[in-house]
């Protein structure tokens, strides 16, 4: 590791282009989310570092010897390995395809790695084993599927209701049969029923006393993790045990029964209002407006969706919210709309000490069914990417730090689309995958789709109506 690029303490406030700089200093293929921050899924007993990799399979027999297997599994520490030998890791492909672009965009790589969780390792990690068994900083976890959403992009091991449907009309008629059960089960990937035994479970009590004083993000997803038993203990163990380094997060599509959301509210009030964590953030999700939403994630009401998002920016003034955007092929008619939907929530709310908005908006792209990504449109269709890029950027805020009044939208949110339109216009240009086979299972999914939930795509999106039949 060449110590003399930014000195550690240093590193904070380093540019995008210094800090890469300082990384690749230890490997052009270094990221600290390999080691330092991990998601797993306990219903089935998969793990991923960071969450953008496929996630493997949790060998039981090296759960057994050691729980922090959650995340530390071997296959893990080879993909550890590589990096800090200067390899890249196929599983990181998300990353690569940004850095290939050769664009003025940063890939995740280097947004993680700057992370408060990440960036104060970066040496400790260089100069360890790459066998170490490591304590995450940032750990997210699922404990369930049980969700009141079947996402046109979601899977069963993560949507109780998708599950149901799968089980009643089997997979989708596309080439790779998606979400097929034996699929899931050929990867191992079926969720354990909550009346059975899980091991992972079980497993992650055991690791959580130790793992909690080392966590400074801990994030619990789903399912919907509002309507999960474990994600109210979890909450009581904080209320019980204060962690003021710790920055807790939780994700919900905020639309569960007004009790839930009452109690959720009144608890996030008690967290904060008492200090009980360093911060407490939401992650929410949406990628269109309307009745296109509502397609998107079926069982979506945008409105009450809306409506809840002014109740926490109103009643919790310091609770971080994020939007998350997986921007797929059907976000493009509506996302312009969306976006002014978002902007008028920046401009409504800010914090008093910093003027900075309660809303931050998060869009990576999506990558699997492939069916469904952005990459699938015609070339003309990208002019409607670069429309929503110059919506963003005329509402920009006039300064991310020193303004007055910061009420529109971060060049660093802005920067998040317009890799996204860079890496569609690369895609259109050098294609990576089959198109035309994914254009054919776009049309074969959303006729299934209307057929299953008695939705109509042509009439939720007209927009797209000239685009569906060059793919019929």
């Amino acid at each position: 590791m060449n110590d003399s690029v930014i000195p550690p303490q240093n590193l904070e406030n380093a540019s995008l282009n210094d800090f890469q700089t300082s990384l690749n200093a230890v490997s052009p293929s270094f990221c600290v989310a390999k080691w330092k921050q991990v998601t797993i899924h306990l219903q089935n007993g998969l793990t991923h570092s960071c969450h953008h990799p496929t996630a493997h399979k949790v060998p039981l027999e090296e759960l057994k010897k050691n729980p922090s297997a959650l995340h530390n599994t071997e296959f893990k520490k080879q993909q550890r390995k590589m990096m800090l030998q200067g390899k890249r890791p196929a599983e990181c492909d998300y990353c690569w395809r940004v850095e290939d672009t050769r664009s003025e965009s940063f890939s995740d790589r280097i947004y993680k790695s700057k992370e408060f969780w990440a960036r104060p390792f970066i040496a400790d990690i260089a100069n360890k084993p790459w066998d170490d068994n490591v304590y995450p900083s940032y750990v997210e976890v699922s404990f369930g599927n049980l969700c009141n959403f079947k996402c046109s992009y979601c899977f069963p091991q993560f949507s109780s209701r998708l599950m149901e449907e799968i089980e009643t009309h089997g997979g989708y008629p596309t080439h790779e049969k998606f979400n097929n059960l034996q699929n899931l089960i050929r990867r191992g990937e079926i969720p354990i029923s909550p009346k059975e035994h899980n091991p992972y479970v079980e497993a992650f009590w055991k690791w959580w006393p130790d793992l909690y004083s080392h966590l400074q993000h801990f994030r619990i997803t789903g399912g919907e993790p509002l309507l999960n038993k474990n994600t109210l203990q979890i909450l009581d163990y904080i209320i019980e045990n204060p962690s003021p380094n710790l920055t807790l997060a939780i994700n919900s599509n905020l639309c569960i029964p007004e009790p839930q959301f009452r109690n959720a509210v009144e608890k996030i009030k008690r967290i904060l209002g008492e200090g009980l964590v360093k911060k407490f953030e939401l992650y929410t999700s949406a990628e269109a407006k309307g009745k296109q939403a509502e397609y998107i994630r079926f069982g979506m009401d945008y409105n009450l969706w809306i409506e809840h998002i002014h109740t926490l920016c109103r009643e919790t003034p310091t609770l971080e919210l994020t939007v998350m955007s997986t921007y797929n092929v059907l976000s493009l008619p509506s996302y312009r709309d969306f976006l002014k939907d978002i902007l008028t929530i920046k401009r409504e709310y800010t914090t008093s000490a910093s003027q900075r908005t309660s809303l931050y908006l998060e869009t990576p792209y999506l990558r699997y069914p492939q069916h469904q990504a952005v990459f699938i449109i015609q070339r003309e269709m990208l002019k409607t990417i670069f429309n929503q890029i110059t919506f963003m950027n005329d509402n920009l805020d006039g300064n991310e730090i020193n303004a007055s009044s910061a009420r529109g939208f971060y060049v660093s949110e802005l920067d998040k689309l317009k890799r996204i339109y860079n890496i569609t216009a690369a895609e259109l240009e050098n294609p990576t995958f089959d198109t035309k086979t994914n254009r054919k299972d776009f049309v074969l999914f959303v006729d299934e789709h209307d057929h299953r939930r008695g939705t109509h795509f042509l009439k939720t999106f007209p927009e797209l109506e000239e685009f569906y039949y060059s793919c019929k």
